[in-house]
């Protein structure tokens, strides 16, 4: 088995569109939700809270001729896997279109403006909206059928588009890919736009904060007296490479992916379930071939529902055996849903390489419900360790689990 290193990462979230701004933000707890108006002229809509994306802006030579396929879920992806690979030193190189890079990516969906085009034609029975683009911005696997057709790949094309697993499970195929031997490098992360009918949605299962009135105290992951998630959007992308090629080439290296865990609950579409939960953990460790005591970092999923925070943690409790340390990033950028596993992905190894381990904002008192783990709040936490954990659960009981390990 071959051994699987990122050498290219970049992003664009609610806490900065450059890793620089986001990791800045960080350390200054800036929480980013606020009141979005949009949700105010939708009768029956409860919440008011989100988590937009301020400075992202499309590069100049995204023409028309680009554009016209790429909804704003797969510009965010396309865009950011451009900076990934400059990151990487890999733009322009023959290995991405000769047959040995693949692109393994996804989204909860497709550009939510292209699909209510479609059923605009269904209630006016006018083909009006509908033109040769739309379905390519609408289906599931636009993010992954965009960056190819941009970056002209030739290798394998893996869509993810598994809810709020999405850019986690990206990650976690493109790995395989590489560590089995059938492809050199991978793009891989997750991406999502943020919409009115996302927010909806979650407001239906009253999964939502109400805390309209007080944006910055929203989400709180863990907390006692929790009310719910707030939607986000933004994309993440991580260029996975061998480690002999990278090493070969001179590239510089994040971190190496030295295991992945995915299972599924098979029980209910939106109830987690603890102990499969914790089945993906242990799949990951296994996969690492280490002890879970290796571990000294849990990036948490933390979305602040009821359920879901609870069965999280006492997955992880049941694995550790032990009040490993662990914060949620939610609490700053909200759940980006298809993009959160990337996106928690690039902050974590950055603070796997800095040392430094941020607090999960907002959580005043633990849950009594939650398990006794070491819940990282204040000022965040200095933690002496090589090897952290980060871990996505989304509807339809999709659990997945990634170990990142420092390397010289």
């Amino acid at each position: 088995m071959r051994r699987v290193v990122v050498t290219g990462m970049a992003l664009a979230s609610s806490l900065g569109c450059s890793i620089k701004t986001a990791f800045d933000n960080l350390k200054k707890f800036q929480n980013c939700v606020e009141y979005w108006k949009e949700l105010d002229e939708f009768e029956n809509m409860n919440t008011r809270l989100a988590s937009p994306v301020k400075d992202f802006v499309v590069p100049e030579h995204f023409n028309r001729k680009v554009l016209r396929t790429m909804g704003k879920v797969a510009v965010y992806s396309t865009s950011v896997t451009e900076q990934a690979l400059i990151d990487a030193g890999l733009i322009g190189d023959e290995i991405i279109s000769n047959g040995q890079t693949g692109v393994s990516y996804g989204s909860s969906s497709g550009s939510l403006e292209s699909i209510i085009d479609f059923y605009t034609m269904d209630v006016e029975k006018k083909v009006k909206c509908v033109n040769s683009g739309s379905y390519i911005k609408m289906m599931p696997q636009t993010t992954t059928v965009n960056i190819s057709l941009y970056f002209k790949t030739r290798g394998r094309l893996i869509p993810t588009s598994t809810a709020c697993t999405s850019g986690s499970m990206g990650i976690g195929y493109a790995y395989e890919a590489i560590k089995n031997g059938y492809q050199t490098v991978m793009i891989a992360g997750g991406a999502e736009e943020l919409h009115p009918s996302h927010v909806a949605i979650f407001d239906t299962l009253y999964a939502t904060s109400l805390k309209n009135d007080t944006p910055k105290l929203s989400p709180s992951p863990f907390d006692k007296n929790r009310d719910g998630l707030v939607i986000g959007e933004g994309a993440g992308t991580l260029i996975l490479e061998e480690y002999e090629h990278a090493k070969q080439r001179g590239a510089k290296i994040y971190a190496e992916i030295i295991g992945f865990g995915t299972s599924t609950d098979g029980n209910h579409i939106t109830n987690p379930s603890h102990e499969t939960m914790g089945t993906a953990l242990e799949l990951a460790i296994k996969d690492a071939k280490i002890s879970p005591d290796e571990i000294g970092y849990v990036n948490a999923h933390g979305t602040a529902t009821m359920q879901g925070d609870t069965a999280e943690s006492i997955a992880t409790y049941d694995v550790f055996k032990r009040a490993v340390p662990i914060s949620s990033l939610k609490s700053y950028t909200g759940h980006t849903l298809g993009a959160c596993g990337a996106i928690e992905a690039i902050l974590s190894i950055e603070m796997l390489n800095r040392g430094w381990y941020a607090p999960t904002i907002n959580l005043e008192e633990v849950d009594p419900n939650c398990a006794p783990l070491d819940y990282i709040r204040g000022e965040g936490k200095t933690i002496d360790t090589d090897i952290i954990m980060s871990n996505n659960f989304a509807f339809g009981g999709i659990n997945t689990s990634l170990i990142f390990k420092k390397i010289d």
